[in-house]
């Protein structure tokens, strides 16, 4: 039986687009209106489905434990960001003569959260530098590694590989650059080893501090890490592709004129826009992806 999530209004629904660009099949469904996985709790597997009807959230979900319940829908009010009051960003994003137009037709935007903090960075690292559909390939061809869902539903009949599933067998599956490989099996062994542990409870110096010394990781990767476990409303990432075309293309550049932008510019127009820049940040990879052709964008 679905039952009703409760959000504060308005709700604007892109976060569905954005998750089903990125979902993996056989852990993911998803489509403009729902979005579906499973995933593992602390006392077993479990799987949920999220759909929205035009004016309300209704989820679906199953567990093993029924005790792994509440964490199931504290996981699914985080990655979809349930818990933001929309007003104060889009008011502030308003402010701006560029963005307005953009809140009104889209208010009550949404940051996507997560399910693992683990996961995210995993992906994050495995999406640096190439598209979101190359991306997805690759996480798609780790499912190798994966553990079946004790309690498939539909498609969905893996759980996402763990860092220790990655750690043992991931390097004779991922492919690109040596060195990227290389810092994904390295961080992978951290993650499984205890040895890196990244949650909500941090903070984002705590998050950069732990990140930053380890090869292959970059400002851009504690960033979109603090955006989507820490739920951070105020990252901007202006050396992203994504942004820079995405912040040409709303002032009227072409795409070409857009990718001449430098990161100095976006740092000081996006000064105006704190306390709230991750929410900046999404509306700019959303016009970034409206326009043709395909460029990189973040997993």
């Amino acid at each position: 039986m679905a039952v009703a999530l409760d959000f504060i209004e308005p709700f604007e629904p892109g976060i569905f687009e954005f998750l089903a660009a990125r979902a993996v099949a056989g852990v993911e469904e998803s489509s403009g209106t729902s979005y579906a996985r499973t995933v593992a709790l602390a006392g077993g597997h479990g799987w949920f489905h999220v759909s929205w009807d035009g004016a309300g959230l209704w989820l679906e979900h199953q567990v093993e434990d029924p005790a792994d319940a509440t964490e199931l829908v504290s996981m699914v009010r985080h990655l979809f960001n349930l818990d933001h009051d929309p007003g104060a960003a889009d008011q502030l994003l308003a402010s701006n003569p560029l963005f307005a137009p953009r809140v009104a037709a889209l208010p009550g935007i949404r940051l996507p959260g997560c399910v693992n903090p683990a996961e995210i960075l995993i992906r994050a690292m495995v999406g640096q530098q190439i598209t979101v559909a190359a991306a997805r390939t690759a996480l798609t061809q780790l499912l190798a590694l994966a553990t079946p869902s004790r309690l498939p539903h539909e498609s969905m009949t893996q759980l996402f590989p763990s860092a220790a599933e990655i750690a043992a067998g991931g390097r004779s599956i991922l492919r690109g650059p040596q060195r990227r490989i290389d810092s994904i099996m390295a961080v992978a062994a951290l993650l499984a080893e205890g040895t890196l542990a990244i949650n909500a409870e941090d903070s984002f110096e705590s998050l950069a501090q732990k990140l930053l010394p380890i090869p292959g990781i970059g400002p851009w990767t504690v960033g979109y890490v603090a955006m989507r476990v820490l739920g951070s409303g105020d990252v901007f990432l202006p050396g992203d592709a994504a942004v820079r075309n995405g912040y040409g293309l709303l002032r009227g550049d072409t795409l070409a004129e857009a990718r001449r932008i430098k990161t100095p510019e976006l740092s000081r127009m996006a000064e105006s826009l704190k306390p709230w820049r991750s929410y900046a940040t999404l509306h700019l990879w959303r016009i970034s992806g409206e326009k043709p052709p395909a460029i990189l964008s973040p997993l």
